[in-house]
This record gives C-alpha cells, structure tokens and sequence, in this order.
C-alpha cells in the first residue's frame, strides 16, 4: 500500500496514469492556493479556498512523509532525515498558514501571507528542468562557491572603505554593506549613493567589478546546463 502511494505521489512513470493526476491536481491546487494573495482583502470565498488547500497539502505532506524510505532508501533514517530535505521544508512551510485559520490577528496574517508564497516552490519539485539545473549547479558547486565568496569578499571591503571614504551620507555599516550590493549586483537603486570623488572612484570599481562577478557564475552555470541537457539525450 506504501509503495503504491510513493508510486504515485512521486514523479509518474510514462504510463502510470493516476499519477500524472495526482500531480497534475496538486499543481493545480497550488496555482488556486495562490489567488487570494493578490488581494489585499479577505472574503468567505478565500478563507474556503484556504481551508481546503491547507488540507490538502497537509495530507500531502502525510504522505510523503510515511513512505521517506522508498525516497531515500536509507531504511527507517528515512523517516528522520526526509522531513529536512528543502522540498520537504518546503512542503511544511506552506501548511503553516492553517494557522490562521484559528488566530485571526493582523500580524500573523501578514506573516502568513509570506509564507504561502512558499507553495509555488512546491510546482519545481515536478519540472524536469529544474532537476537538470540543479545538477549543473552541483557539478560546479566548488567553482560557484569560490566565486560566491570572493564576491562577499569583495562587497565586505567596499562597503569598509566606502562607509569610511563617506561617512556624511552613510548613517551605519548596514547602509554601506546594502550600497555596496546593489552595486556589485550593478542593479544601483539610486537611493543611497557617493558624494564625494573617492566616494565615486570606489563605485566606478565597484560597477566594473559587478559586472564580472555576473558573467562568471551566469556562464558557469549555462555552460554545465547544456552539458547535463546533450548527455541526458545520449
């Protein structure tokens, strides 16, 4: 009976149709899970949706989480180490929100309403892309993570050297360390910026600097899709 369930539940074989229902239904759920968060405004018809979506992402949840060992196959582990797995807490995030269902108060609302914006991570777990990307992200994780770091490395200085250079129109490091990203990110919000020459030098090397630290990993990782893209269709 387990298994059956984690036949179907879990990513259908070509000709296991009742699975492709299942996941066909709970993608479906997740896209109407997701309406009433674009109003800001709550109505019997939006509490019933999120009831029911609660529900069935609970049982889901229930689910996956009795057959973790025809997941992972790590025996009875299985059952203590799946539920920390990133769908999984995934998955647990967004039944947090029935919650509200019993508390009605505005704070927890709004907190809730963060974490239902969770549910459209649940919708990768059955894109065969994704599962491609993360692969190529794996195969590179030592490139990319040396990368990740020279880039804090580097935003960590900018930000000591520009919180120094400037200390008139950066009121804390905070204020510089968020400059500082948005530069090397080349993104520039233009809410906090140098007034001073040194001030603009630093954001010239900052911009130029940015610019590269993009490419690198952008191409890495693009490069190593391709790769897992023709080595799946060998």
């Amino acid at each position: 009976m387990r298994k059956r369930i984690f036949e179907i539940i879990d990513i259908p074989e070509e000709n296991d149709h009742l699975s492709r229902i299942y996941d066909i239904f709970i993608l479906s759920v997740i896209i109407i899970s997701i309406i009433p968060l674009c109003f800001k405004r709550s109505n019997i018809i939006f509490y019933i949706i999120d009831f029911v979506t609660c529900i069935i992402f609970l049982v889901d949840y229930v689910f996956r989480l009795i057959t973790a060992d025809y997941k992972l196959r790590l025996g009875k582990s299985s059952f203590f180490i799946y539920p920390f797995t990133p769908f999984m807490i995934i998955d647990f995030i967004s039944i947090i929100p029935i919650i509200t269902l019993f508390n009605n108060s505005f704070a927890l609302f709004r907190l809730i309403r963060i974490f239902k914006t969770f549910r459209l991570f649940k919708s990768l777990r059955y894109s065969k892309n994704f599962d491609i990307i993360i692969r190529a992200i794996k195969k590179e994780r030592e490139i990319l993570t040396s990368i990740l770091l020279i880039a804090l490395g580097y935003t960590l200085i900018s930000s000591l050297i520009m919180f120094n250079v400037e200390p008139g129109n950066f009121n804390n490091f905070f204020d510089a360390f968020y400059w500082a990203t948005s530069a090397l990110t080349t993104v520039g919000y233009g809410d906090i910026y140098p007034i001073t020459q040194a001030g603009k030098i630093v954001s010239i090397v900052s911009s130029f600097f940015g610019i590269a630290i993009i490419a690198l990993p952008s191409g890495i990782i693009t490069a190593s899709f391709i790769s897992e893209v023709m080595d799946k269709k060998n």
